[in-house]
């Protein structure tokens, strides 16, 4: 799969993002899966609802952030490609 910036996505089937309040971290949990996001993750995948693209998401960051659009964007694909590529995301 193309990661763009159109390109709308949301967590896998089976994917689920969850707090674990034992171990106080946020999980995303899925089929023999568990990934445990670093904060930048975190605000990443908590934007991935479906109908947002990942310009989108990239622009709310940069907002929030005030930081330079082009290294949010950097960053931002680089890690939904890395997710895509393990079947973390879907289009």
């Amino acid at each position: 799969m193309t990661v763009e910036g159109a390109t709308v996505l949301r967590l896998a089937r089976g994917m689920r993002l969850r707090e674990d309040a034992t171990r106080a971290r946020w999980v995303v949990i899925g089929p023999e899966r568990l990934f445990v996001p670093d904060e930048i993750a975190l605000e990443i995948l908590r934007l991935l609802d479906g109908a947002r693209s990942v310009d989108a998401i990239v622009d709310d960051l940069a907002a929030r952030y005030d930081a330079p659009r082009p290294a949010i964007e950097a960053d931002v694909l680089a890690l939904l490609r890395d997710l895509a590529g393990r079947g973390v995301v879907a289009a």
